[in-house]
């Protein structure tokens, strides 16, 4: 209860003495648990262990992320970056809230309405909202000064009302200031001393430097991604075994959300892409509205989020459990340079040296086959316009800032993604029309080459076939005993 005792004698303002007072009749009589406005070691032991600040990432290591970035910054700069904003869906309903990477990355605090600033001579601040007793009626408790210096481990902390007060002696003594473009709020881009260091040319957008902190995982980072990939991995196993019966996009959509929830994800990393027959062949399909017709493939590209952290793969397969030869005349393709430009990750190549030498394949082997006429990259283009992959973490195309020509280090996660999407209008035969094939896996480079995180999710023509054709179809994901490390 001493925290509660500090903040009403501290406080001399009515309005924090009501706020506390709603306060008291939310916190339980130990005395010692209160709520932080999210998970905490003391309120939810299941998820995390004593001294985490988020599951599985330690106080000890948020301090460092803010050191480490500081080293990044110039002497003397300051780093402004906001929590991401509430968006409404309608006038009283809001969209599922999802912290921003970098407000999370720094603070550990998964709550909107805060604004966080770094700065080399005070560490960092954080501004926190006031929440007054009608939201917390409505929306529960939220984080507070207090909160932010004691959980947090902030440097300082005031009310977000203090922002005006507070802010614009750390700008004005700064010599660069960077803040996080994508959430910037009137808040404190409206104040008269961040728009004379703007119009100074002192102000920059922080991400190249916050990509540059997130691009290299920690091994805590790991081992979540590792969990987040697995749950991934196990719920499209599932939904590949009820394919055979429900052969409907919606139903695979819902099934596999639902198989990566009951395993402990919580939310999506992005609306699955479902895309049966034809529909395959557009890149983020997301209608889901279409049954798969008997003999097509489906395409699913899916990813989950576990604490922060997000996986993203894909499968192709027939829900009929054959692949015709037409389909495996491509598939094999793919597959070929899914495995090959794997065996080219490791410390020193680059996406953009993988991405080479899967086009080249690809482009060979669509000429081959005679689905392609020239050897002209715009040829190419048509059929998959996308890269090989991207980086992966705390966002699904992680750090966009790094180039995909940087040389690439033990940490960092990457997605191999080769794939082919062919309109039901090319210029080919017929039978090649309408197919869309996509194998996507993580992979994590190593001191020694790389590690698979979706590893354990079938992809060989025979094992897929094996697995709807060998199931008893109905068994829950609690009760299955196939495996997808069985393959």
């Amino acid at each position: 209860m001493q925290y509660l005792q500090r903040k009403l004698v501290s406080s001399n303002r009515s309005s924090f003495k009501l706020v506390n007072q709603v306060l008291l009749r939310h916190f339980f009589s130990s005395g010692s648990y209160y709520d932080a406005g999210q998970p905490t070691p003391s309120t939810h032991p299941q998820l995390l262990k004593e001294g985490e600040i988020t599951p599985g990432i330690a106080c000890d290591e948020y301090i460092s992320r803010r050191k480490r970035l500081l080293e990044f910054l110039p002497e003397h700069s300051v780093a402004i970056v906001a929590a991401a904003p509430v968006k409404m869906m309608t006038d009283v309903v809001p969209y599922s809230f999802r912290q921003d990477a970098d407000y999370l990355y720094i603070t550990g605090c998964q709550q909107p309405g805060g604004i966080a600033v770094l700065g080399h001579d005070f560490g960092l601040c954080m501004f926190m909202p006031e929440p007054s007793p009608h939201d917390i009626t409505w929306q529960g408790q939220i984080a507070g000064v207090d909160v932010a210096t004691e959980f947090f481990k902030a440097n300082q902390s005031f009310p977000i009302s203090q922002l005006h007060k507070v802010l614009p002696n750390m700008i004005k003594n700064c010599s660069k200031l960077y803040h996080n473009v994508k959430t910037a709020i009137p808040t404190y881009t409206n104040l008269e001393a961040f728009q004379k260091a703007a119009y100074n040319g002192k102000v920059d957008d922080l991400s190249l430097y916050t990509h540059e902190a997130r691009w290299v995982k920690s091994s805590a980072e790991l081992n979540l991604m590792r969990e987040s990939a697995a749950i991934g991995c196990q719920a499209l196993l599932q939904t590949m075994l009820h394919s055979k019966i429900s052969p409907h996009e919606s139903i695979l959509s819902a099934k596999v959300e639902y198989e990566c929830r009951i395993r402990g994800a919580q939310r999506m990393a992005f609306n699955p892409v479902v895309g049966g027959g034809p529909n395959g062949s557009v890149i983020h399909y997301s209608r889901n509205d279409q049954k798969v017709k008997d003999g097509d493939l489906v395409l699913m590209d899916i990813g989950c989020e576990l604490h922060g952290y997000v996986s993203d793969l894909t499968r192709t397969w027939p829900p009929c459990g054959r692949f015709s030869d037409v389909h495996k005349e491509l598939y094999h393709l793919i597959l070929e340079t899914n495995k090959e430009c794997i065996e080219l990750c490791k410390p020193g190549t680059s996406i953009q040296r993988v991405h080479n030498y899967s086009v080249d394949k690809m482009s060979r082997g669509l000429r081959e086959i005679g689905i392609l006429k020239d050897s002209q990259l715009h040829s190419y283009h048509l059929l998959n316009p996308t890269s090989i992959g991207h980086y992966l973490g705390t966002d699904v195309h992680d750090c966009s800032k790094i180039s995909y020509d940087r040389t690439l280090k033990p940490g960092v996660v990457i997605t191999i993604e080769p794939g082919v999407y062919i309109p039901p209008n090319f210029d080919c035969a017929e039978r090649y029309q309408g197919i869309g094939i996509r194998i996507e896996d993580e992979v994590l480079i190593t001191e020694s080459g790389y590690e698979v995180l979706t590893g354990s999710l079938p992809k060989e023509v025979n094992h897929l076939e094996t697995l709807l054709n060998n199931h008893s179809y109905g068994v829950g994901a609690e009760t299955s005993s196939i495996s997808a490390s069985g393959f």
